[in-house]
């Protein structure tokens, strides 16, 4: 089930068509409040796209409840905004990806599918894994990161990122194979998105930070 939170309703039936054409079942919301009490009933989708100019509760303060709330399914945030700015900040709350309006419906399927064959693939990988880097350690599974012990609270972005890093310990991933690996698909010209999360993710681990490291400018790598 897709879930479509959009206060236009000539959009919002028109992606909601799209779905259903296309093999998903889907339905829509007005606004976030519809949405929560959909949540609240215990309905979950596999993935939501979100609005960010919705009546009453924005997309993005949406977001920020979704991922407090605990709630983890993919969300793609789906706005007529476009800067780099809003980008980052919807990423950097949690979604999944971002498309801006206006789209192709083409378009929108297909990062549709790449986000959910992501989900698969990170759900497949949480084995109970424990990663552990220096003062670093990452449970895949919780999804608890801790810096000597202590919980460092960070996006899922953020985890993802630190996750792929711990990964491949010592290696170096230039900004395209992270961006690849996390947003699922080509971000040329955007490679500031990685840069962001970077520093956000060295801020937040504090004195686990010296494990991630800048490799010439090209790309970082987590040494342990």
């Amino acid at each position: 089930m897709i879930y479509y939170a959009e206060d236009d309703s000539s959009i919002r039936e028109l992606v909601l068509y799209t779905l259903k054409t296309t093999g998903f079942e889907a339905k829509g919301f007005e606004n976030g409040e519809e949405l929560f009490a959909e949540l609240s009933a215990g309905n979950l989708p596999k993935l939501l796209l979100l609005d960010i100019m919705l009546p009453g509760e924005d997309g993005i303060a949406i977001m920020k409840r979704l991922r407090r709330g605990g709630y983890d399914f993919p969300v793609i945030m789906v706005t007529a905004k476009n800067s780099e700015y809003d980008k980052v900040t919807g990423l950097d709350c949690g979604a999944d990806d971002y498309i801006s309006k206006p789209f192709g419906m083409m378009e929108l399927i297909a990062r549709i599918k790449a986000v959910l064959r992501r989900a698969e693939r990170t759900e497949s990988m949480a084995g109970g894994d424990l990663l552990s880097c220096g003062a670093v350690e990452l449970d895949i599974r919780s999804h608890i990161v801790t810096v000597d012990g202590v919980p460092a609270e960070l996006t899922l972005k953020e985890f993802e990122l630190l996750r792929i890093l711990m990964k491949n310990k010592n290696a170096v991933l230039t900004r395209d194979n992270l961006l690849e690996s996390i947003w699922g698909y080509d971000c040329a010209g955007e490679t500031r998105t990685v840069d962001v999360h970077i520093k956000t993710l060295r801020q937040k681990l504090g004195s686990g930070a010296e494990i991630i490291k800048t490799v010439r400018g090209v790309g970082y790598k987590v040494c342990g």
